[in-house]
């Protein structure tokens, strides 16, 4: 089983970063774990070149801050890339995350 280290981001909450301007910025957590699934595929699309997609599974050892805002995990850095979190699963102590395309929202930085 491969090692993991990486970040996963969360979606902020809204800040005023003005008056009358609100702004989302995300957080970011790093965390240790396991690549629990690796499996790749290319998935053909609309667009000229076909979709990477993945259906890695990533189990992370959690901390109180992941457990309080499960929900709002978004991202997960890795591999050189930015990858959108499908879905989580809890099983303490740890949170299961299953990855799939590439992620093009806001990120932390």
């Amino acid at each position: 089983m491969k090692r993991f280290f990486g970040a996963v981001g969360y979606a902020a909450t809204s800040t005023e970063s003005a008056p009358g301007v609100w702004t989302n910025a995300p957080v970011e957590k790093d965390y240790y774990g396991d690549i629990v699934q690796n499996f790749l595929r290319l998935q053909e699309g609309d667009n000229l070149n076909k979709d990477l997609t993945l259906s890695n599974m990533v189990s992370v050892v959690a901390d109180d801050y992941a457990y309080e805002h499960v929900s709002d995990i978004r991202y997960v850095r890795w591999a050189g890339a930015v990858w959108t979190v499908n879905s989580v699963e809890v099983r303490r102590p740890r949170l299961l995350l299953r990855l799939g395309g590439v992620y093009n929202g806001p990120t932390a930085s």
